[in-house]
């Protein structure tokens, strides 16, 4: 009997079953190996190249295999790679001043960790600690990380696998514009429903609410949410409660939604959060993440605390570079340009598609809604085929993710929209992707 010989990645993706966790989701019926890219692409294990319009879930910032970062993680490794915090770090200590300056948040300290979720933890136990009090608010649709104490206040059911919390957590409206009671009201009559959501939930908490924690733009819920000026409203009530803010800006940070460097420049009429998380983007795919909040805030611990890897000479190196070269070359201008072509572009070419229920975004931070999660799935697939990687997410799963790195060109903006365009309109006829 003759054998079936197996490709590379089937071979892999045994040897990823036999040994991961079965929660441990990979994309694509057929999981590829990538091993290398440049620019705005990648490359997988076979050879395929494909435009990376996910880079890697928001992370790869400015490019893949960018020479300055490459530079400056090779000179770091040179000298010492890692000292942990019980040492002065140079590195650390220059990136900590820029994004200081950067936050908006006056009298600024900076705590770095190496994720979002150790940086939305962390951020938690500040102001719980702050305020005496384990009684958070999140948005209703929310996701912060996948850690015991982040899912507690994820609101997003598909990534919360427990019920178990240290915190009691409070939901309100306001995350997603155009589903839910409000949705058919105008963007002011919103945001005061919302205000009066959250007057009514506050006056029905028991004791003292510690913080809101908030997505400007909610990632992994599929890029939905409020109108402009929703968390200026919010932070109104919050201050004369003396409740805190906590702006997660994981995927909305450093000038990817184009129109503001964070995201919460957007509802800036009441003055900046009191804590501000990152991630991701930061380290171009270095392991970096951080807390900035006010000084008060941030000294409030009174134990001793240290970290072993966040903030690291190596990463830290690499950081510093990839912010310089991001402000150097005004990243933020060319996410706001390109983005809104491509916004544009793929709103025009969906409007006669019953299969896509919305497209909406800023920036180079778009989402493409599909009426089902199959058909998100089936259009996932069929990108791939077309030689585009696109991230999937919403309730469910229904939402295509677009966020390349912010260094897109306008000829990839449009190459990546025509292979999506075809795979879009492959699924609306019915034909499943390769």
């Amino acid at each position: 009997m003759a054998t079936v010989s197996m490709s590379v990645h089937e071979q892999l993706a045994l040897r990823h079953r036999a040994v991961l966790p079965d929660w441990l989701a990979v994309y694509y019926r057929q999981p590829i190996e990538i091993t290398h890219g440049e620019g705005r692409y990648v490359w997988d294990a076979q050879g395929r190249r494909y435009l990376d319009f996910f880079g890697g879930i928001l992370t790869t910032m400015t490019a893949h295999a960018l020479p300055e970062v490459t530079a400056a993680v090779t000179e770091q490794a040179g000298r010492v790679l890692h000292t942990s915090t019980l040492y002065l770090n140079r590195p650390m200590i220059d990136l900590a001043e820029r994004i200081a300056r950067l936050s908006g948040i006056e009298d600024a300290r900076v705590f770095f960790t190496t994720s979002g979720t150790e940086a939305n933890d962390t951020a938690l136990l500040l102001a719980t600690t702050y305020r005496g009090s384990n009684q958070v608010l999140a948005m209703r649709n929310s996701y912060h990380g996948r850690s015991f104490t982040t899912v507690g206040i994820t609101g997003n059911t598909s990534w919360s696998p427990t019920s178990l919390s240290p915190l009691q957590t409070l939901y309100v409206h306001g995350g997603v514009r155009t589903r839910g009671p409000f949705a058919h009201l105008t963007d002011p009559a919103y945001i005061d429903a919302c205000v009066e959501d959250l007057e009514d939930v506050l006056d029905q908490a028991q004791g003292r609410v510690a913080a809101l924690i908030a997505e400007p733009v909610q990632g992994v819920g599929g890029f939905t949410s409020g109108p402009d000026g929703l968390f200026a409203a919010f932070k109104r009530v919050l201050d004369r409660r003396g409740i805190l803010w906590i702006t997660d800006e994981v995927q909305t940070g450093w000038g990817r939604t184009g129109e503001h460097f964070w995201g919460w420049q957007a509802h800036g009429a009441s003055g900046p959060p009191d804590i501000l998380t990152f991630a991701k983007g930061i380290g171009n795919g270095l392991s970096m993440g951080g807390v900035v909040a006010r000084a008060d805030v941030m000294n409030c611990l009174t134990a001793n605390s240290i970290s072993t890897f966040g903030g690291s000479p190596i990463t830290s190196a690499g950081a510093l570079a990839n912010l310089t070269y991001l402000l150097e070359h005004d990243l933020q201008g060319n996410a706001r340009r390109v983005g809104g072509l491509l916004l544009g572009r793929l709103q025009a070419i969906t409007a006669g598609l019953s299969c896509v229920r919305e497209v909406r975004g800023r920036g180079l931070m778009i989402g493409v809604e599909l009426n089902t999660p199959e058909q998100a799935t089936d259009v996932l697939e069929a990108t791939r085929g077309g030689g585009l990687l696109v991230g999937k997410g919403g309730h469910g799963g229904a939402v295509l993710r677009i966020a390349p790195p912010l260094t897109l060109t306008v000829a990839e903006a449009e190459e990546g929209a025509e292979i999506l365009e075809a795979a879009l309109k492959q699924v609306e006829s019915g034909r499943q992707g390769s």
